[in-house]
């Protein structure tokens, strides 16, 4: 029998393994990946200046330590050019080929770059895996203060300001909305959130965007399509991912923000399946850790012979700002909400009513606050019902 083969060495390709091989020890099973195939946790990258941790510390294990772990072969450096999905066969780099009896897409999401010009343009850093962890952390370390300047205010934004105004570096964040955490946050929770941010130094700067960066001696001046001019030491883009969908679209594989799935994570096409960032499941993209567990599980039991569809219950992110403790369910983007707000000393907690008044996702911000995530939790519905 043809093996199973994983495209992708990320957490969900490395959660798929484990999990599967939970329950089939034995088939054979081979994971593809571009990269060197080290297994590290990827939320840890946005805060891993607080602690001290250098790129090598975040790893936890390298490609053959995975392999031995996991009695799978793991194929590194090695790209997928082609997939056939009527013949199963997959072409690789250097044209070796390889048959499957099931494929599994866990190949994330990349950048977004925006175009920006200037001959600084190419110096901006992106931090989406652990090599870009490494040199980013490489140039930071050269000097004990840099004027920092991110480009997003969303989620991974935030947590890379407020990891690296914690060292002493001068912040400034710079994002076309008019509020951080502008998908995520109702108005008034937003600014108590960007209010507890500045508070320890970080800048805002909104409704606005980069548009040039040039080289001026050792540093940068970032021109903004305000008009504004900035100098910074450093520039660091995070203004969000995009789903890698272009192997899957090349097959033939249906597409839309993400790679689509059902709740079983089959694609249209026969034995293919997707997993992690890169997958839309149900017309659902969640690009967290939860629903990537969630995710794992169920596809580890379809593929040793049990088929089963994966169950998404309400599953709240925690937003890793320590200046501004956050959790956030965000209610599904489809529906009518109303918002009701309680006040607390250190914080707030707002929560998310559909039209017929049933809780469907809610904001606490603050470490009093934070203690009712449990029991909110418990009163939002299932995104994707467990089914039995």
């Amino acid at each position: 029998m043809h093996p199973i083969i994983i495209i992708g060495s990320g957490m969900a390709g490395y959660a798929l393994a484990r999990e599967f091989r939970k329950l089939h020890p034995e088939h054979n099973l081979i994971m593809i990946t571009a990269d060197d195939g080290v297994n590290y946790s990827k939320p840890m990258l946005s805060n891993a200046l607080a602690g001290n941790r250098s790129a090598a510390q975040i790893a936890m294990a390298d490609a053959e330590k995975m392999a031995a772990q996991l009695n799978i072969e793991i194929l590194s450096h090695t790209w997928v050019k082609e997939i056939d999905a009527a013949q199963h066969l997959l072409t690789l780099s250097e044209n070796k080929q390889l048959n499957y009896s099931q494929l599994i897409l866990a190949v994330g999401a990349n950048p977004v770059r925006l175009a920006i010009s200037g001959d600084g343009a190419d110096d901006i850093y992106v931090v989406n895996n652990l090599n870009d962890y490494h040199k980013f952390r490489n140039h930071i370390d050269q000097e004990t203060q840099h004027r920092v300047l991110i480009l997003g205010a969303g989620l991974i934004g935030c947590e890379f300001a407020n990891d690296l105004t914690s060292k002493q570096h001068q912040v400034t964040v710079v994002d076309l909305a008019p509020q951080p955490l502008g998908r995520l946050l109702p108005e008034h929770i937003a600014q108590r959130f960007r209010h507890n941010l500045e508070e320890v130094g970080i800048q805002f700067i909104l409704q606005t965007t980069v548009e040039k960066v040039n080289k001026i001696d050792q540093h940068y001046e970032v021109t903004l399509s305000s008009g504004q001019r900035l100098i910074a030491d450093v520039v660091l883009s995070a203004i969000g991912l995009q789903p890698n969908i272009e192997l899957a679209k090349q097959a033939g594989i249906k597409v839309s923000r993400g790679i689509l799935t059902n709740t079983r994570l089959a694609t249209n096409l026969q034995d293919i399946y997707a997993i992690g960032d890169c997958a839309e499941v149900n017309g659902i993209l969640l690009p967290f850790v939860m629903p990537l567990m969630q995710q794992a599980r169920a596809l580890a039991k379809s593929l040793a012979g049990q088929q089963t569809t994966v169950h998404y219950p309400a599953m709240p992110v925690a937003v890793k700002t320590p200046a501004a403790p956050l959790t956030v369910l965000a209610a599904p983007q489809e529906i009518d909400i109303n918002w009701q707000s309680e006040e607390l000393d250190d914080g707030m907690i707002a929560k998310a009513f559909d039209l017929q008044g049933a809780l469907r996702g809610f904001v606490l911000l603050g470490a009093t606050a934070a203690k009712q995530r449990l029991t909110l939790t418990k009163q939002v519905p299932d995104l994707i019902a467990l089914q039995s």
